[in-house]
């Protein structure tokens, strides 16, 4: 009779399991094959950790993007021009390089964290959740900076 029981609690216990973990969904953005290219040596070269996160699986597992932690941390390449950012929008610096922050993003705190390395082609996003405020957005953007200094073109810059 242990077996039902065992079968039982398998069942139940499963859709938990299933919660837990797996690979983190992204969207993959439209780009060209040299943007592409140059997103992938990136990701490629991405840490396997980042603002103290491991990083994850990401789904698709092909996808120009790392994720790090539960919830996640997400990293994007070849993301498009951030909505509300012009040549006049002010950026956070780190590392010598500028990410542009939407205005309203910066007094919430309880809102999740866009960043964009808004001034480099392919550019680059990184979704910091609202409780890693405001420890993890300044060690991801000092880890990242030398990484798409390295592998991303500067355009315009972010200041």
């Amino acid at each position: 009779m242990r077996r039902p029981a065992a079968a039982l609690a398998l069942l139940l216990i499963a859709p938990a399991l299933a919660a837990c973990g797996g690979p983190v969904d992204v969207d993959v953005p439209e780009m060209s094959d040299a943007d592409r290219a140059a997103c992938d040596a990136f990701t490629a070269a991405l840490p396997s950790t980042l603002a103290e996160h491991e990083r994850e699986e990401v789904d698709p597992a092909d996808a120009p993007a790392a994720a790090y932690g539960d919830p996640a941390i997400v990293v994007r390449c070849g993301v498009p021009e951030p909505e509300g950012f012009s040549l006049a929008s002010s950026c956070e610096q780190a590392n010598g390089m500028g990410y542009y922050i939407p205005d309203e993003q910066y007094g919430d705190r309880d809102l999740d964290l866009t960043m964009t390395a808004a001034g480099y082609r392919p550019r680059v996003e990184v979704v910091v959740p609202a409780q890693y405020r405001p420890n993890a957005n300044a060690a991801a953007m000092a880890e990242l900076a030398p990484l798409v200094k390295e592998y991303l073109t500067l355009v315009d810059d972010c200041d």
